[in-house]
């Protein structure tokens, strides 16, 4: 028999616990790099960003949206198409309850119409299926009627294996669309986040006419754990991380986050004042002589 009884709960009782897990709940994110706990508040008023080691967390779209866009200038397309689940796809769960939309944005950059998409990790690690696919293209498509540049922000896994050939087939599909808006003198600013593999990378994320990376981040075909089991071999330190890809000429810059609105417009803006460039839709018409639409987002 024991000479004391506690009437309170105590500091870790089970029901103390819970209810520290209700207060701290969503209020704090721990730094995979430097392992310090972050008040969520203060991460998302720097960007995402440590400001320890500097480690780029991921973003969701709308706040990508909010960050590189002008307020109140992107307007969403093709929201309305659905992923199908053509082979009859299940490991673990059914395709079918996995699939969502990804959702593809156009707005302006510092007052000039730009066709842009940001991928989201968060789903299906960015895999590319039919659905993506098909808005990536429309993206670039939509570029090139509007006779503006398009951005892409690309973080993904690489083509979804769900779908077979048919993830494969947007490889093809995506580049011939980017193909068309270079011959019409329209650039595509590519920025690559962490991480940047498979089918993805070697597609239209590397075929941009400017491309930027964020710090750290890993952009290659294969993962580094996958190649060096496969050659058997050691890979060099930092192997597919964009300081790597810079240094061999892959990149054209890494780009903090708190630089990259800054950056895309003024090299945007270079780019479509070099001889040849298509001039904005509100100064001239395109160049094979069609009229340009007055308002691209229209």
């Amino acid at each position: 028999m024991g000479w004391f009884k506690r009437d309170k709960p105590g500091i870790n009782s089970p029901e103390k616990a819970a209810d520290r897990g209700r207060r701290s709940a969503g209020l704090w994110d721990k730094c995979p790099e430097c392992s310090e706990f972050l008040f969520r508040d203060d991460l998302d008023a720097n960007l995402g960003v440590c400001p320890g080691c500097e480690h780029h967390f991921s973003r969701r779209p709308d706040q990508w949206i909010g960050v590189l866009l002008d307020p109140g200038s992107f307007e969403e397309h093709d929201g309305q198409l659905e992923t199908l689940d053509p082979l009859g796809f299940k490991d673990t769960k059914k395709y079918d309850d996995r699939i969502r939309n990804l959702n593809k944005k156009r707005g302006q950059l510092s007052g000039r119409p730009v066709s842009f998409g940001v991928f989201d990790f968060r789903f299906l690690a960015g895999s590319m299926g039919s659905v993506v696919g098909e808005k990536v293209t429309r993206m670039f498509e939509r570029a090139f009627e509007a006779r503006c540049p398009a951005v892409l922000l690309c973080a993904s896994g690489g083509a979804r294996m769900q779908e077979g050939a048919l993830s494969l087939m947007q490889m093809a599909k995506t580049s011939a669309a980017i193909a068309r808006l270079r011959r019409a003198g329209l650039p595509y600013a590519a920025v690559l986040l962490n991480p940047t593999t498979g089918g993805v990378a070697a597609s239209f994320a590397m075929q941009g006419d400017v491309i930027f990376a964020e710090p750290r981040a890993l952009v290659g075909f294969a993962g580094p754990r996958v190649i060096e089991q496969t050659i058997r071999q050691r890979l060099p330190a930092g192997f597919q991380r964009s300081e790597f890809l810079l240094e061999h000429g892959m990149l054209d810059a890494i780009v903090p986050r708190s630089e990259l609105r800054k950056t895309l417009v003024t090299v945007l803006g270079h780019l479509l004042d070099l001889p040849g460039a298509v001039s904005p839709p509100a100064a001239t018409g395109a160049r094979d002589g069609s009229k340009a639409p007055a308002d691209p987002s229209s």
